[in-house]
């Protein structure tokens, strides 16, 4: 049976609760119960989307801001009710509602009327207070301001089309594994269980909408993975041209590769799909335990196998063998600035001193990592930022001072598409996909 909708809001509002006191959306969602979970979640997304706008509605409500949850929950009514035609029921019931989840709260019972009465007064005045607060920017485009003021520097052309992709619920997208089938026959395997899907980059598939992994033909046995199609270039990025004019298998030692930063395993995974079990030997390595044991999960699932460590990157003197790698991924840590539509408590959760923080960090392993690369060999740096200074200007800055590195065709900063609705198009091939950098760089000998 459906929960009652008020117990879904008084959820939804201890989940933002959490975010804005600097808990992860996912572990703030994972907190709720699993037969309440994806009501709440798909809520919450809602909610942390148009928080900016529900965070300024209140604040023209109410002359003082309420505790934590009290807040929270006001703001979770007004940022699911203050646009009629997006909002997932209609703004009287949701009102109805949240008073009702204040009055069974006893955290919150106190402040019940006056919810009550602010939500109210919105109902009756909600077209004057949404035009008030269109001229507050981040209102508008429920990003904080230092966001904003960075992507109209770093992409002053395509800043708003960003903020609005940003906004955009994002698509489920497959990569279909090379070593099971192709995504001609997979999509045909699709249409057969009634799913309807578009063919987007050389791997994958982008659902018509998005499903459980379990109702997806072969999933289990590895014919597909969950995976952006941005996300998807990194692995043919990284081998293209390197497995080209190799003997037969078995005739030469396999190519030696690293995955840094592995954690949850797709990149790895692809890598092994594309290169099939005996052309490369793969190391990924993660210095989360926890998050390395994904990569053992996402392995076993796809049946293939890869020398997974529990190591810093950072670090090559606690874990290197000595032995140069013939290519290296490393997708650095990053302020994740590309893939807020998916996890859309990021932007509330990031500061803007991160971003400082997050380039040295990613230069510091670009240091590490670049002297485990042969001559010959490549490394490719990516990370799921539209940020300049963790894309383009980190590379610029590592180029300046590793004169042995020579940047390839690379497909630099992918900024995040929603226009083309899931079809693959022309000028865009990939469909609607996350922000992404990429940069390719090969090691000359001096």
């Amino acid at each position: 049976m459906q929960p009652p909708l008020w117990r879904q809001l008084q959820l939804t509002a201890v989940a933002l609760a959490s975010v804005r006191a600097g808990t992860s959306g996912s572990v703030a969602f994972e907190a709720v119960e699993p037969a309440l979970r994806p009501g709440v979640q798909a809520l919450g997304f809602q909610v942390l989307r148009w928080l900016g706008r529900a965070e300024a509605l209140r604040r023209h409500l109410a002359k003082r801001t309420p505790p934590p949850l009290p807040d929270a929950l006001l703001c979770t009514a007004l940022a699911l009710a203050w646009d009629t035609e997006r909002a997932p029921y209609e703004p009287f019931t949701l009102v109805d509602q949240a008073v009702e989840a204040a009055k069974r709260n006893p955290a919150t019972r106190a402040q019940a009327s006056f919810i009550n009465a602010c939500l109210r007064r919105f109902l009756r005045e909600r077209d004057e207070l949404v035009a008030i607060t269109d001229s507050e920017p981040v209102a508008q485009w429920n990003h904080p301001r230092w966001w904003i003021e960075r992507l109209k520097r770093d992409h002053p052309r395509e800043w708003q089309r960003v903020l609005s992709a940003d906004n955009a619920q994002a698509p489920m997208t497959l990569r279909v594994n090379a070593q099971k089938s192709t995504p001609a026959s997979y999509l045909v395997e699709l249409e057969t269980v009634g799913l309807a899907a578009t063919r987007v980059g050389p791997f994958g598939l982008q659902l018509a909408r998005a499903r459980p992994v379990q109702q997806l033909p072969g999933f289990a046995g590895g014919a597909s993975s969950v995976q952006d199609a941005a996300a998807q270039m990194a692995a043919p990025l990284l081998l293209e041209g390197l497995l080209e004019g190799r003997p037969a298998t078995g005739a030469a030692a396999p190519l030696r590769v690293l995955d840094a930063c592995a954690a949850p395993g797709g990149k790895t995974a692809h890598l092994l799909e594309l290169a099939g079990p005996d052309a490369i030997e793969v190391t990924a390595i993660e210095v989360d335990a926890t998050r390395s044991r994904r990569i053992d999960e996402t392995l076993a699932r796809i049946g293939m196998k890869a020398k997974v460590l529990v190591a810093d990157a950072a670090r090559p003197a606690q874990w290197w063998d000595g032995t140069p790698f013939d290519a290296i991924l490393l997708d650095a840590p990053c302020t994740a600035s590309g893939i807020v539509r998916r996890h859309p408590d990021v932007r509330w959760l990031r500061r803007e001193s991160d971003t400082a923080q997050l380039a040295t960090q990613q230069a510091a392993l670009l240091s590490a990592l670049w002297p485990l690369v042969k001559p010959g060999g490549r490394l490719l740096y990516c990370t799921c930022s539209v940020f300049r200074e963790e894309g383009s200007q980190q590379i610029d800055a590592f180029l300046v001072h590793n004169t042995d590195a020579r940047l390839l065709p690379s497909p630099g900063h992918l900024l995040p598409q929603n226009g083309s609705n899931g079809r693959s198009v022309p000028d865009n091939p990939l469909g609607d996909h996350d922000g992404f950098f990429y940069a390719l760089l090969e090691k000359r000998s001096l």
